[in-house]
């Protein structure tokens, strides 16, 4: 791999500069054949199992890697911590793709750093697969989102509340920079380390503010919320629930981060949450716009020093931006939710329409990915009509009247509702299933079937079915873990 490293570049303030943790006897669980292609990964390494469990394991540092622990802060369920860090992860460095993007490359469960605040540093096999699993899902679903490269057994055991087989995942982002990178920065109130961050941040991912001078930090804060508007509205078309939206969490590159305790809603209920530590339900499906804008503020906050030297002044430039995500986010979730229901341009009488539909899902528990797939095959199907007519009542035909004043056809409204609407989602109990399965096995079958389906899931394949069904509980008490 040619790492073209620029972190690095930083003052040591931000991260410790650490090797991974050597294990006894790696090898190669799950390959990302597709990413592989993208990062230039040498046909030489890419054909040797046992050089990939080396170098993806960390017991081999691959030539130009200079590995590093970066270090942040952040909001912890509203709960400030001023250090976290990574604390059993190795940023390895970066490498440009075919196109020339910058992209991170990350091990993660490689052992202990200064970080690691009394932690073992290593992860198991269950957390490793299911972030593979689901961020693979999340890209092929069309949402953004970091990618694994790999997964590595490491022959040795973790230790947490059994024992388990431990592993190493590969993870591939277009950067580790979060809003908890900045308020570790801010909270030691360095403001000149602040503004080299906020310059590196802005000369990776927001170049051509460069070009805004002074307002640069002002339209730093307009790029992220942008991007956190888009990342939210996408999560809710699909469905996805992260679980721990804490500020160390929350992406300055808009790219969802961390699968740890995440899980799909089934039944439409904006207050699911699957998440055992999550007991007071802030993270739930549909608090999760207004925790992206809480976690913007904090954001916000660290900026003020750069955005202007008066405090009350820089609160009354940032302020009106912050207060705007209300708005700007409804606008694109209504958008969003108008394309599901096949509304080629979203009005504002739209509304009722909508709220109307989702508040019948709600009161019958119906399930999300399910409703949405038959009222796109609705369209082409007088029988499938019918059946969704009795499920939706007179919302199924206010939804028809709607439909009729657009001038698209009804093969042109599916197209569309089909884009927007998947056959397939990662469901909680496969997950489980297929994690189960890898743990006793040690063997990646029952997940390389899993994602061949997941890497289509807008398409019907022999296999779809197999995957599509909701679970027989409807998910009631199912509970996701950390895995840290």
């Amino acid at each position: 791999m040619n790492f073209s490293n620029t972190y690095v570049c930083l003052d040591e303030v931000f991260y410790e500069k650490t090797r991974p943790t050597p294990v006894q006897a790696p090898q190669l669980l799950l390959w990302n054949p597709s990413l592989a292609e993208q990062l230039m990964i040498s046909n030489e390494l890419k054909q040797d199992p046992v050089a990939l469990a080396q170098a993806f394991s960390g017991n081999h540092i691959m030539p130009g890697s200079e590995p590093i622990a970066t270090a942040y802060a952040g909001h912890q369920f509203g709960h400030f911590v001023p250090q976290l860090g990574d604390g059993r992860a190795h940023l390895l460095g970066e490498v440009l793709d075919q196109s020339g993007q910058r992209l991170d490359i990350q091990l993660k469960g490689s052992g202990p750093t200064i970080y690691s605040r009394g932690g073992d540093g290593r992860c198991a096999v269950g957390p490793a697969v299911r972030e593979f699993i689901m961020s693979e899902a999340m890209n092929a679903l069309g949402v953004p989102t970091s990618r694994c490269l790999a997964v590595v057994t490491t022959g040795e055991p973790v230790f947490r509340e059994s024992i388990l087989p431990g592993a190493i995942v590969t993870r591939v982002a277009s950067s580790h920079l979060r809003i908890g990178t900045f308020q570790f920065i801010a909270a030691r109130d360095d403001h000149q380390a602040l503004k080299a961050l906020c310059d590196y941040t802005i000369e990776r991912h927001y170049p051509e503010l460069k070009e805004d001078g002074p307002n640069q930090y002002i339209g730093l804060m307009d790029k992220v919320i942008a991007r956190q508007i888009q990342l939210i509205a996408e999560w809710m078309r699909v469905g996805f629930i992260h679980g721990v939206m804490n500020t160390d969490n929350t992406s300055l590159s808009g790219e969802t981060i961390d699968y740890g305790p995440c899980a799909m809603m089934g039944k439409y209920d904006p207050r699911t949450v699957y998440s055992s530590i999550d007991t007071m339900g802030r993270y739930a499906f549909g608090n999760q716009p207004e925790i992206a804008q809480w976690n913007i503020t904090r954001l916000a906050e660290c900026l003020l020093p750069l955005i202007n030297a008066d405090t009350n002044k820089a609160i009354d430039q940032v302020g009106p931006i912050i207060a705007e995500f209300p708005d700007r986010f409804k606008q694109a979730y209504m958008e969003m939710i108008g394309k599901k229901l096949g509304l080629t341009s979203f009005q504002q009488k739209d509304q009722k329409l909508i709220f109307s539909i989702l508040n019948r899902l709600k009161e019958r528990s119906m399930d999300y990915t399910v409703t949405f797939d038959r009222l796109t095959k609705s369209l082409m199907s007088e029988a499938l009509a019918s059946e969704v007519k009795n499920e939706l009542e007179e919302y199924f035909d206010l939804w028809q009247k709607r439909l009729s004043e657009q001038r698209a056809s009804p093969r042109e409204v599916q197209d569309l509702m089909r884009q927007h609407n998947p056959v397939v989602i990662p469901r909680n109990h496969h997950v489980e299933a297929v994690i189960q399965a890898c743990e006793q096995t040690g063997k990646a079958t029952l997940a390389e079937n899993f994602l061949q389906v997941l890497r289509s899931p807008y398409e019907e394949l022999p296999e779809t079915s197999l995957y599509q069904d909701p679970p027989d509980d409807g998910d009631e008490d199912y509970q996701t873990f950390c895995g840290t």
